[in-house]
């Protein structure tokens, strides 16, 4: 389980100071997805610099499993929105990377790798380099080696906005199929409304600068069967959108 309890980030310059984050309280239960949607400058990728480990100067608590962040003691995943690849590493490399950074055996990983190339369609693609493949492909490698790690909490930041919208919605049911197999606690932050209602089974408002939690939704459709073709899901979508307007606006 991922606890946030009164989360406030407070950036220091030379001549000013400004908070990021403001009284963040949120629960995320093992294995439960997150979508989190707020404007730019709400403070979204400094939530994931928090929950990664990077920022630890903030005040309230940050638990993965009660206890408090440590990536040298925890796995955590991390997909940046340019997928994070080494270019100098080929696909199979890049994959083995972030268990090979905690120390965790190559022995033990390889049938692990091999689920993961079938399951993500990278088969064949093992000598290949990420200059060599399409974005959707490089995509597909970043998954595969965050699920690889066998994460505590699997952190996403806006990892499809690059991708064509067609490719963007192959790749949210690849990384659906292969949530199902792993049932990783994940926290994806997106500007996509659609995207936050097809992969977040919680929907999570951030407000304005400073960002504070605006609105927690429970999401009645997460996992429902061919749900983007429901006229529920565009409800839910125009709902969302209105609710947000309505607090970006104030």
């Amino acid at each position: 389980m991922i606890k946030i309890n009164n989360l406030s980030v407070t950036y220091q310059s030379l001549e000013d100071c400004y908070a990021a984050l403001d009284n963040i309280n949120l629960e995320l239960e093992a294995g439960e997805t997150c979508a989190i949607i707020g404007p730019s400058g709400c403070g979204k990728s400094t939530l994931l610099k928090v929950l990664a480990g990077i920022i630890t100067n903030f005040d309230g608590t940050v638990e993965i499993n009660d206890q408090p962040i440590r990536p040298s003691k925890q796995r955590i995943g991390f997909i940046p929105q340019n997928y994070g690849l080494l270019p100098w590493k080929n696909v199979d490399e890049n994959i083995r990377l972030g268990a090979k950074i905690k120390g965790l055996s190559s022995a033990s990983g390889t049938e692990d790798i091999a689920l993961l190339l079938e399951e993500l369609g990278l088969k064949g693609l093992e000598r290949r380099y990420p200059g060599e493949l399409s974005g959707g492909q490089q995509q597909r490698v970043a998954l595969a080696r965050a699920f690889l790690l066998k994460p505590d909490l699997l952190l996403m930041d806006e990892p499809f906005s690059a991708l064509d919208a067609m490719t963007r919605e192959e790749i949210q049911d690849v990384f659906l199929a292969v949530w199902r197999e792993h049932a990783v606690s994940t926290i994806l932050v997106t500007h996509h409304v659609e995207e936050a209602v097809y992969l977040g089974r919680k929907i999570v408002i951030l407000s304005v600068s400073p960002g504070t939690v605006s609105t927690i939704i429970d999401n009645p459709l997460f996992g429902v069967e061919d749900v983007r073709n429901h006229e529920d899901f565009f409800q839910l979508c125009r709902q969302l959108r209105k609710k947000i307007k309505e607090d970006w606006s104030k």
